[in-house]
């Protein structure tokens, strides 16, 4: 028995904590925090210390498996990969690429090979029906920054470490570490913060640990995001309190932004936050007072009607108060593989949507991809173009998206479908194939889109720990091989021929990228440079050489490659963020695009709600766990047990009204369905909202997981109405969903 310890990055969130684990042959045994990480000194979540467990998992799917009637049986690679070739060329041949959707989950993020490799697959299926989680999460952010600022990632992140003021609107790093913020040990951070004399503001609708750590909690009514911001901006005018900085000469529209603020007053906006105008102007000028100071905001203000205006007003007030981009505000980082935001000269082509409609609603597209709350009504409506087959990466949409029990019925509909996943779980358990990832040990990993959104920069590779075992596949070349399917090139094609196509015409681009590092170099030459390594770590090494630190292939010799991350078992630590306007720009006139024409279009929908009515009735909003990411997590003991966490979090003054009472259980009822939730009464939450977190439910039948079906829980999702959404983003609107409750 041979005994190691190693050192690798944390997969499972996206703070990218440093792990030190200690092995007997390929058992975990101990998982510490790597005190010597660059990034994160040591600290460690729970969630860090269950990858003994997933390692361990019975559960845990190793082999290939095929459903033959109502039954699975474990088979092998080629028998596996001849029934994918066989149902999806027979949906292609008969119904055309679209009738081919691709689903794409969160977990693939954190997977070396499946986040490289998943743009290969989608270009060979060539669907239009491309969904992910994007549009149950982040992808507001993404629309806004991409508007305002030219790429999908340039987003601004708080720099927490040297900050004197974070405003922080519907994030729970206490519970979720940092979500479009990269940062080991936010906590640690926050209060680092407080203890030099900073102020730490979070805005949400549940007095959350977060809060509780906080010098102020303004409790705002869900889905009121964004009048709260336009209230702060137009105080901002209204006061003389606008001074753009430093990056002033890289803004354009202050002027626009002033003309839409106007109706935002803090008194004609307060009564919708469920807050005084006192404190909104109050808000305004502390922040505007601030030396140093940011305004960041979440998955709270994402998933909401008007997700993407409350995006966009984040950044706006980080702008207007002179702290974009700059030492203590909102920075860019500057990732080591580089990006669409790295080199050249700050001018590009900056985003453009709706280049197709979704077949049913003609929603538009976004970044390529369709919302998620359409898969269901493309699967199930006839006629030219339906959904008859589905490949999902990494994913559990019947229990993360809208309307969940429309879209398990419609998954049963399908004529095909294949899973790239570990676990046979409720989503999975339509499919027709499952193809499972091999051990974490066994891959390597390197989070390249966390580290574009990183408070410092650094960069850290884990290599594989262990060989692979018979009967397991890389990740990478399971995406290649399913890719050459769709592609029309069979089951048995080679996988390292199409692969050598895309590393070849990468290389092409970076020495005809003006600016590169590789700028006319022979194309040849480089990919012979890069031939001892295959699949993702070939890939990846291009990109780190290619990258603002890299080698450019001999051109600085000191430069940053694969193998010098390999020798830094730690990780590398490029310094602290730094400005980057206007380099970072791609936007068509060079400048950051503070009134970008599809946001402030969208302002008279905003204003229009003004008109309304404010809610008397309750409403739902999530919640997060730090001991649960995601629903896969569910299965590992060491992340459910103690005190059950699916619980519905109500006011004691609606408690009392109701008729509820803790540890009962009440009925709860939107228009969209229907469920039954144990009761938790706490004055956490605002009279009038209710509280359940996301990820569970799993109590239907045809799974194989053990542990999570013992600690069930509810389908939050089951309330979720899938016509409601944010049209910029086509984010589904999660938060503030009107409930009724009753007794149970």
């Amino acid at each position: 028995m041979t005994s190691q310890v190693e050192y690798r990055t944390c997969p499972f969130c996206e703070a990218t904590c440093g792990l030190e684990l200690h092995l007997e042959d390929r058992e975990v045994t101990l998982v510490r925090g790597d005190r010597d990480d660059v990034f994160s000194h040591g600290y460690l979540c729970p969630k860090g210390t269950a990858i003994k467990q997933l390692e361990g998992d019975p559960d845990r799917l190793r082999r290939p498996m095929v459903r033959e009637g109502g039954t699975w049986r474990e088979v092998d690679w080629p028998e596996a990969f001849a029934v994918v070739d066989e149902g999806l060329s027979r949906a292609l041949d008969a119904h055309g690429r679209d009738a081919v959707a691709l689903y794409l989950g969160n977990p693939s993020v954190h997977n070396l090979g499946l986040a490289i490799y998943n743009r290969v697959l989608a270009q060979s299926l060539g669907t239009t029906n491309v969904f992910s989680a994007s549009t149950v999460d982040q992808m507001p952010k993404h629309v806004s920054a991409g508007l305002m600022f030219g790429t999908m990632l340039t987003i601004p992140v708080p720099d927490v470490d040297r900050t004197d003021h974070l405003l922080m609107l519907g994030a729970n790093p206490f519970a979720s570490n940092g979500s479009l913020l990269t940062a080991p040990d936010l906590p640690g951070r926050l209060r680092a913060l407080r203890r030099r004399g900073g102020k730490l503001v979070v805005v949400d609708p549940r007095r959350t640990k977060t809060a509780e750590e906080a010098d102020e909690h303004i409790a705002l009514r869900p889905g009121s995001d964004a009048l709260f911001l336009f209230a702060l901006v137009h105080t901002l005018f209204a006061d003389r309190l606008v001074d753009v900085g430093l990056a002033g000469p890289h803004i354009a529209g202050v002027d626009e932004i002033e003309q839409l603020a106007r109706d935002f007053t803090p008194e004609v906006v307060a009564p919708h936050c469920g807050l005084d105008a006192v404190t909104i102007r109050r808000a305004a000028h502390e922040l505007a007072a601030a030396e140093h100071a940011a305004v960041y905001g979440r998955i709270g203000t994402c998933l909401s009607e008007f997700g993407t205006i409350a995006s966009w007003l984040v950044d706006v007030l980080n702008a207007l108060t002179g702290n974009l981009d700059r030492e203590g505000g909102a920075m860019f980082a500057l990732p080591a593989t580089g990006g669409g935001n790295t080199g050249g000269n700050g001018t590009g082509r900056g985003v453009r949507f709706g280049r197709h409609t979704s077949r049913v609603r003609g929603i538009p597209e976004v970044y390529g991809e369709l919302p998620v709350v359409c898969l269901a009504e493309e699967i199930e409506q006839p006629g030219d173009g339906q959904v008859h087959a589905l490949v999902t990466i990494a994913g559990n949409p019947v229990l993360s998206t809208p309307d969940g029990v429309r879209l398990d019925k419609a998954l049963d509909a399908l004529d095909f479908m294949v899973s790239v996943d570990i676990y046979l779980n409720e989503t999975t358990r339509h499919a027709d194939v499952i193809l499972p990832s091999p051990s974490l040990l066994a891959r390597g990993h390197y989070d390249v889109a966390l580290y574009q959104l990183a408070v410092r920069n650094v960069a850290n590779y884990s290599p594989p720990l262990v060989d692979l075992e018979s009967g397991e596949m890389h990740d990478w070349e399971i995406m290649l091989r399913l890719a050459n399917v769709v592609a029309g090139q069979g089951a048995d094609a080679d996988p390292r021929v199409l692969d050598d196509i895309v590393v070849a015409g990468l290389v092409d681009k970076a020495v005809q990228r003006a600016g590169s590092n590789v700028e006319g170099r022979d194309a040849a030459e480089l990919v012979a440079e890069l031939s001892q390594r295959e699949g993702a770590e070939r890939l990846l090494d291009l990109m780190l050489r290619t990258g603002p630190y890299g080698d450019g292939f001999g051109t600085d010799p000191d430069g940053l490659t694969l193998a010098r991350l390999e020798a830094a078992p730690h990780g590398i630590d490029f310094g602290p963020l730094l400005p980057r306007l206007p380099n970072v720009l791609r936007t068509p006139s060079g400048k950051v695009e503070l009134a970008p024409e599809p946001i402030t279009a969208d302002v008279p929908r905003l204003r229009a709600s003004l008109d309304r009515p404010a809610r008397n009735g309750i409403v739902l909003i999530g919640r997060r766990d730090l001991r649960s990411n995601n629903s896969w997590m569910h299965n590992l003991d060491i992340l459910v047990k103690g005190k059950p966490r699916c619980t519905l979090q109500v006011h004691p003054d609606d408690a009392e009204r109701i008729g509820l009472r803790g540890g009962g259980q009440a009925r709860v009822t939107s228009r969209s369905g229907a469920l039954h939730a144990a009761v938790e009464v706490t004055d956490a939450v605002m009279p009038g909202v209710v509280s359940l977190p996301h990820g569970w439910g799993h109590d239907v039948d045809g799974t194989a997981l053990r542990v999570a079906s013992e600690h069930a829980g509810v389908n939050t999702n089951v309330l979720a109405d899938a016509d409601a959404y944010d049209p910029l983003s086509g984010n589904a609107a999660l938060n503030g969903i009107p409930v009724e409750l009753t007794p149970a």
